[in-house]
């Protein structure tokens, strides 16, 4: 036991083998625009929570209802759980909470982890790029994605991938290119059409497009957080970072 212990709290998971998503604030906010779509356009059911005292002391707020600042949530019928977080994991907790999602993941017979974030380019042409912990995992996405050939990703999103690799459990990247940290609405819709040709799914992005300018300003103070937590990380080392 630490100061900065991670648990996992979770009433139930009703999906079988899940594919596990996961999403936390970083460049472009692309994971969390995704998993907050996810969240409101499917109406899914929240499971559980993941409680640090490493996590900032907020709660958020939907309709008068409090609400923790990460949070798990299902979707029986598309077959994933997901896990979704409102605020920055600082990065003396990154390591930590990534063993224990992994942990959690090859508890409940997750087929997968797909760890979700941007990356920035100049070019900005909406592309999703794919990484994946083996050659045959990544022979499975390689005609949905463009492969991430070279880099570094940074933050948890990279940390969970690692640690997929330590425990050899299956986990992949999906990156959506964007030109830097503001929030990009239309980058997490590329992600989300990846996701749906993947599985079959046909979760709609119309609100998404429609409603960009609203959602980039409504999360423009979140992208700021994450952008001073990338920061910090270029600055202690010194590499190029996408996440």
């Amino acid at each position: 036991m630490n100061d900065f212990e991670t648990k996992i709290i979770v009433e139930k998971v009703d999906v079988r083998n899940p594919i596990l998503i996961t999403s936390f604030p970083g460049i472009g906010l692309v994971g969390t625009i995704v998993s907050s779509h996810f969240i409101m356009e499917l109406n899914l059911e929240q499971i559980g929570i993941i409680e640090s005292k490493s996590l900032p002391p907020i709660a958020s707020l939907m309709d008068g209802i409090i609400l923790p600042p990460v949070r798990i949530y299902q979707s029986v019928d598309l077959g994933f759980v997901l896990i979704h977080s409102d605020v920055p994991i600082v990065p003396y907790a990154v390591h930590e909470m990534s063993q224990r999602i992994v942990d959690w993941a090859m508890k409940i017979n997750a087929k997968r982890i797909f760890s979700l974030a941007g990356v920035a380019t100049f070019e900005d042409k909406k592309r999703v790029f794919g990484a994946a912990t083996t050659k045959e995992l990544l022979e499975e996405i390689k005609n949905y994605v463009e492969i991430f050939k070279s880099g570094t990703i940074s933050g948890i999103a990279g940390s969970i991938l690692t640690e997929c690799v330590a425990k050899k459990f299956p986990g992949l990247a999906l990156l959506g290119e964007t030109l830097g940290f503001n929030p990009d609405p239309r980058a997490a819709a590329e992600v989300i059409n990846v996701l749906n040709k993947m599985f079959d799914w046909n979760v709609s992005v119309e609100k998404l497009i429609k409603e960009a300018e609203m959602i980039e300003a409504q999360m423009q103070k979140l992208a700021e957080q994450a952008r001073m937590h990338e920061e910090r990380a270029v600055r202690r080392e010194e590499l190029p970072m996408y996440g």
